[in-house]
């Protein structure tokens, strides 16, 4: 298992959010692929929206990965300093179609989001190849020496007993 960067885990959890949000409870498969084929038009267009998550909820459907272990080691760096066509190389969305048209323009009209986006859609089908850090409430707490200098929980501020001073202060 390989650790990838925090905000490929969190987008990767979001587009699964995303995805069962718009499937609902019972899943609704025509209104998920009608989001879907809206998603994949606009982008082939050329337009849609500068949003990775959107990105990689068009691509999830369509796109097909050559170079896994490649696309791995990609997740460990969200800015991406280098050359996203190394990205673009490790997948592809078929030969022809809608798809190919939308993978086309993506990557050719917002190159760092389309690396981004590939990257999420990646590690979200396949989330048995890396492990996220763990930001669960227990961890966090593990590391946490606390505040040396909290305020006793039940001191009264100024602010709030001024608000009942019936003699001092000038009310409105």
């Amino acid at each position: 298992m390989k650790k990838v960067h925090p905000e490929f885990a969190f987008q990767s959890r979001e587009l699964e959010g995303q995805i069962e949000g718009t499937l609902g409870d019972p899943p609704n498969r025509k209104n998920y692929d009608m989001m879907v084929q809206a998603l994949v038009s606009e982008y082939a267009n050329g337009d849609g929206l500068d949003d990775v998550n959107m990105m990689a909820f068009a691509l999830v459907d369509c796109i097909r990965f050559t170079d896994p272990k490649g696309l791995v080691r990609e997740a460990v760096d969200y800015e991406g300093n280098g050359d996203p066509a190394r990205v673009f190389a490790m997948a592809n969305c078929g030969d022809d179609g809608e798809g190919k048209a939308m993978y086309e323009a993506i990557c050719a009209n917002h190159p760092e989001l389309a690396r981004q986006a590939i990257v999420t859609a990646f590690l979200y089908k396949n989330q048995q190849r890396w492990e996220d850090d763990d930001q669960s409430l227990d961890q966090l707490a593990r590391d946490d020496e606390g505040d040396d200098d909290e305020l006793d929980e039940t001191a009264v501020g100024d602010d709030f007993t001024q608000i009942f001073d019936q003699e001092g202060g000038e009310r409105e």
